[in-house]
């Protein structure tokens, strides 16, 4: 087959590698030029994605995968479209912002040709294939969907840094608009897909269909949105367990060991392009979902909690050199979208603090970038708030900060032996 994936990020590029190494022909389609460069000379444009770069030194010298930033080079002829366009959330308004994905699906009718199977993996509010993307890809190319073209809904559901080994272990969801859209998805991830054994999943591993495109874009807000409102039960949990000097580390432990209870950790922040965005744009199409909307405020307000509680042991930040340790909005990922460290930032600011911030993955040129000063452990500091789950910051001691008189860790990954007679605080315990 000739397939074009559409927008070469950290979930695209590892996709259209994924079907390059299936044997298929594989044309990548960005609007970054740097990016295409990259993937032309078998370059990785981004670390930590585990296996990708051997993947593209064995399919691009190979002819079976390459870049361009030519929808008239790409779309034409294929015979499936896969679109991974990112969707935005307005963060002031909470709503979907289409812009990206919309120009980029006008740019694939233009150049749609018959036959083509069209599948939007990107996260999308329910009814959007059928009733935003279906009339325009028709509009712009004259085609009639489910005569001419089948359209389909697949969403991703994997990780940055272990794409490949996902793509192998959890089913893939598709919903078409039609059945024969619905049994073409089939027929294509099958062939681009290899599954792992999984016994403990009510039907065999392997693509699953679920009926209609609706379907399946709720499937990915659910399991998504479960997780956060999973998370804000465990912080509000955490809230009420720090208030009466209970460990809720431990109770969570004990209630996690029937299988009835599947409590997640609580933390300084929910981060990241999934978590706290899915459920914004399942609300967007809910607006009445009361649940949701509350795990999502609970979760949104835990930095300012976190600094609230350091505010009151101290009496007052005004004046005090606070280093917040990590940027990224989870260990080991190089990526602050929604990451918590902007709220942590904030609200420290809001109390008079010095802000510094620290990460081993970016620079000081680029914590700069962001607005913050840059801080080097064994530079004097008065608070220091672990903010990521860096595997580093599980070996940071009282030492290692000179003039320290609070630890807050957010993250619950120090070690207490380490801290002995300064002051600390932990996110669930008293």
């Amino acid at each position: 087959m000739k397939i074009s994936v559409v927008a070469l990020g950290k979930i695209g590029l590892p996709l259209a590698a994924q079907f390059a190494l299936a044997g298929h022909n594989v044309v990548g389609v960005d609007i970054n030029a740097d990016t295409v460069r990259a993937v032309n000379e078998a370059r990785e444009p981004f670390p930590g994605e585990s296996g990708l770069g051997s993947a593209l030194r064995e399919t691009v010298p190979a002819g079976r995968l390459r870049a361009t930033t030519d929808y008239a080079d790409a779309i034409p002829g294929s015979d499936a479209v896969v679109v991974v366009v990112p969707l935005f959330v307005d963060e002031a308004t909470a709503a979907p912002n289409f812009g990206w994905m919309d120009a980029a699906t006008h740019s694939i009718g233009q150049h749609l040709t018959p036959g083509t199977l069209v599948i939007f993996e990107t996260t999308l509010p329910v009814g959007t294939t059928r009733g935003r993307w279906k009339p325009l890809l028709e509009a712009d190319s004259g085609l009639r969907e489910g005569t001419d073209f089948h359209l389909v809904f697949s969403p991703e559901r994997v990780l940055t840094g272990r794409v490949f080994a996902d793509l192998r272990k959890y089913p893939k969801l598709i919903g078409g608009l039609s059945p024969e859209g619905a049994q073409r998805a089939t027929a294509f991830y099958q062939s681009v897909l290899t599954f792992d054994e999984r016994p403990d999943l009510p039907r065999p591993n392997g693509v699953w269909d679920l009926g209609s495109a609706e379907a399946a874009e709720m499937a990915k807000l659910a399991e998504t949105t479960y997780r956060d409102v999973n998370i804000g039960l465990a912080n509000e949990f955490a809230m009420f367990a720090e208030s009466h000097g209970i460990d809720i580390y431990a109770v969570i432990d004990a209630c996690n060991s029937q299988p009835y209870s599947h409590i997640h950790r609580p933390g300084i922040a929910v981060g990241g392009h999934c978590i706290p965005v899915y459920p914004r744009l399942y609300l967007s199409v809910d607006p009445s979902a009361q649940i949701v909307r509350t795990a999502r405020a609970v979760n949104a307000a835990m930095p300012a909690h976190v600094v609230d509680r350091a505010t009151e042991l101290l009496g007052s930040l005004d004046g005090l050199r606070v280093a917040v340790l990590g940027a990224a909005y989870r260990g080991g990922v190089k990526e602050t979208a929604f990451s918590g460290v902007f709220a942590v930032v904030e609200a420290l600011r809001a109390r008079g603090a010095r802000v510094v911030v620290s990460d081993p993955l970016y620079s000081d040129d680029e914590l700069a970038g962001f607005g913050w000063d840059p801080y080097h452990p064994g530079d004097p500091v008065d608070v220091v708030i672990v903010q990521t789950d860096h595997v580093a910051y599980r070996e940071i001691a009282a030492g290692d900060f000179p003039g320290i008189r609070l630890l807050v860790d957010g993250r619950n990954i120090t070690d207490a032996a380490r801290w002995q007679g300064v002051a600390r605080i932990v996110v669930g315990r008293g």
